[in-house]
């Protein structure tokens, strides 16, 4: 079993707690043995549990819904819970979040219908921002969306798109020109059924789940798909990766801790020249330093969540330590753990050798680790500037 006593810090409440302890046995009891085969329609299945279950009222919130308020925290501790139980799991949920996260926070009342069905899992939703030419550098996006009449049409790629090819929604970022730069990206909501939007290529990685190349040709959309006000797609975009990067450092931390509870495991009861792996000081020092690593980020990604759920505006610097230390020390606990567990951490389909493939592309998306510490140094840099 997982250590829990970090649900005793003070960033958490009873309610957390209690949380924490049913979700936890409900993925135990309903998520086991899910079909890395078939990735579209396991994450189609599991977002359809989550949803009947009622889990998935924690990944988006409605603000038409009296006392409907984003936790981060609860956001985090499910995206730990799922991914220390499997990979797969942690991505369909996250999806549903990520994928409305704008239509929570700046969408209008008619947008917002489509939360009744993605926080049901009737409905799946993607977020697409990245493109061949500016991934990280979102200011640089070339895909564009011009007004004609009382439409916008867009036109242009995006790719690297998570749910890409099975979303049902996809939240679009565009360039409309009101401005050079971010000044002149705006949002939009976008049906995957809109004539003009086609999938254009699957996109297969290490560790299978949806992804999709999308264009966008003559893509015609009513104006009322504009999410916020023109030329704000950018602030809406890092208002909703502020809330969601802390959710990735969390998925790491739950590959980490299922990472050091095998090794453990493996290290008492396998063993090695007449007594337990566990007796070599090597191995004792291995465990440690991963037992250090795993509450590290536990305090850093509890700590941004917290932060964000007492009324901070902005999270981006708590948000990118976070992501890019959990991330990063996940990565070196499990290649630990392949260590440790020899020829089985390297057999296709261990466990060891599955989270070997999950925890890279977390390194990458929401914010590469190389983007994360410029994002640190420069709210460094302001913070010495202002003194605030």
């Amino acid at each position: 079993m997982a250590d829990r006593s970090f649900l005793n810090w003070p960033f958490f409440d009873d309610t957390h707690r209690d949380y924490y302890e049913r979700f936890d046995a409900w993925v135990g009891a309903n998520l086991t043995d899910i079909d890395h085969g078939d990735v579209d329609e396991s994450c189609r299945r599991i977002a359809g549990k989550l949803g009947e279950a009622g889990w998935l009222e924690a990944s988006a919130v409605d603000p038409d819904e009296a006392g409907s308020t984003m936790d981060v925290r609860t956001l985090c501790l499910s995206r730990e819970i799922l991914a220390r139980h499997d990979g797969l799991a942690d991505f369909a949920f996250a999806m549903q979040g990520l994928g409305t996260g704008a239509l929570s926070f700046f969408g209008t009342p008619e947008q917002r219908q489509w939360l009744a069905k993605t926080r049901k899992g009737a409905a799946l939703s993607a977020f697409a921002l990245s493109e061949p030419r500016s991934g990280s550098d979102v200011a640089n996006m070339e895909m564009t969306a011009a007004r004609e009449g009382g439409d916008y049409v867009l036109n242009g790629e995006k790719t690297w798109i998570s749910n890409g090819g099975i979303a049902d929604v996809y939240t679009v970022f565009a360039r409309t020109g009101e401005a050079p730069g971010a000044k002149g990206i705006s949002a939009f909501v976008v049906p995957a059924d809109t004539p003009g939007l086609e999938i254009a290529e699957r996109i297969n990685v290490i560790a299978p789940h949806p992804l999709a190349r999308l264009s966008f040709e003559n893509c015609r959309i009513p104006e009322s798909a504009l999410i916020g006000e023109a030329g704000s797609g950018f602030r809406i975009a890092m208002s909703v990766l502020d809330v969601f990067r802390s959710t990735v450092g969390a998925a790491a931390l739950g590959f980490a801790r299922r990472a050091l509870d095998e090794t453990v495991n493996r290290a008492a009861n396998r063993e090695l020249f007449g007594a337990p792996l566990f007796d070599l000081q090597m191995v004792q020092g291995h465990i440690a330093d991963m037992a250090l690593d795993v509450d590290a980020a536990a305090l850093l990604i509890y700590r941004a969540a917290w932060t964000k759920d007492m009324g901070a505006v902005r999270v981006t610097r708590e948000a990118a330590m976070a992501k890019l230390y959990a991330t990063d020390k996940a990565q070196e606990v499990i290649d630990k753990a392949v260590q440790i567990h020899g020829g089985d951490g390297v057999r296709s389909g261990h466990i060891i050798e599955s989270l070997y493939r999950d925890i890279r592309a977390l390194r990458i998306y929401e914010g590469a680790s190389d983007v994360q510490k410029i994002v640190i140094a420069r709210q460094a840099l302001a913070t010495a500037q202002t003194g605030a």
